[in-house]
């Protein structure tokens, strides 16, 4: 094994970043956060990781951290994720994800930073003609978010190939789910993912769930999806830089699912079932895009490394959710 060398998370007190963090001190790398709070919480940040405030395109800034830390390896989740925000809003997504990735890698290469690791998405690929996805699906993104991404992917790829960097883009499927030991979890107020919205109308926060389209090319109508715990995807970007350390000349794009997929009804069912009630549930249109079934091949993952996933259960993910949505309540002064 390598010495664990220090670690820089960009979008560190954010939902997936701050799993990361966690997935990072519980294995004893040495890490610093990098967010500008804007969507993130400083609460989400364990004490005694240096955390500085700040922007990733303040390359002043990114220099001094990467001096004081002596960086060697960036996780990058630094980054706007609303779907539909990102088709009214084009711009502010070309920026946040793209243009501002572009001056954290410069300033990356100019310290000399050798491992790079990406928070990428399925959205790359756009509507596939193929289900499951594997890496080799061609990428055709259809909204802004996912061509953002897309873009940076190339970027990482150009750029490991003109500079002494290698690279992991990790394409998520449905992230979901919360820590298990209740640390940290997904604190955005009005966020757009299912379980999240789900559990919020189970405790009372919303008055119901809508279902966008059931006349889906799927068992019961409505869409399906790969859902993948948080925990398990911050464990999958642990042992990518792992894998990244240990063969400094290759790059990696893998995609982070489990490879079956649950539909909106399944889901809501699955909630009832944990809170014992039962959601409201109010039958809406389809939104533009939205694919009938996206279900991950993760194949390539499991083969490439050790990762064994511990909380493939749909309702184990609803129950950490459903634990960190009242904990919020808490922590927020709700309860």
């Amino acid at each position: 094994m390598h010495d664990k060398p220090s670690v820089l998370v960009t979008g560190g007190a954010g939902y997936i970043g701050s799993h990361a963090v966690l997935a990072l001190t519980d294995a004893g790398w040495p890490v610093a956060v990098i967010d500008n709070l804007v969507t993130g919480f400083r609460f989400a940040v364990p004490d005694g990781v240096p955390f500085y405030e700040g922007d990733i395109r303040d390359d002043a800034l990114l220099a001094r951290i990467f001096a004081e830390q002596g960086t060697r390896a960036v996780m990058h989740f630094a980054g706007s994720v609303v779907v539909p925000e990102s088709v009214s809003d084009p711009l502010k997504y070309y920026d946040n994800n793209t243009a501002r990735t572009r001056s954290l890698l410069a300033s990356a290469v100019a310290a000399g930073v050798p491992h790079f690791i990406f928070s990428s998405t399925a959205a790359t690929y756009g509507i596939p003609d193929v289900s499951p996805v594997t890496e080799d699906t061609a990428q055709s993104p259809i909204n802004p978010y996912g061509m953002s991404k897309l873009m940076t992917e190339r970027m990482l790829a150009d750029v490991s190939a003109a500079h002494p960097m290698n690279y992991c883009a990790l394409r998520y499927f449905n992230v979901a789910g919360a820590d298990p030991q209740g640390r940290t979890g997904q604190s955005t107020a009005g966020a757009t993912h299912l379980i999240k919205v789900a559990v919020e109308a189970a405790l009372g926060k919303r008055d119901g769930v809508g279902v966008f389209g059931t006349d889906f090319d799927t068992p019961d109508g409505t869409g399906v999806r790969d859902y993948i715990h948080v925990s398990d995807l911050a464990a999958a970007h642990v042992l990518a830089l792992d894998a990244l350390i240990e063969k400094p000349q290759r790059s990696l794009q893998m995609n982070c699912g489990y490879g079956r997929g649950f539909s909106v009804l399944e889901v809501l069912d699955a909630v009832d079932r944990v809170t014992n009630r039962t959601i409201d549930r109010r039958m809406e249109g389809r939104r533009a895009g939205d694919p009938d079934s996206l279900i991950s091949d993760n194949s390539r993952i499991k083969t490439t490394l050790p990762w064994e996933p511990k909380y493939a259960d749909l309702e184990t993910i609803v129950t950490h959710a459903l634990a960190w949505e009242r904990k919020l309540g808490e922590i927020r002064g709700e309860a």
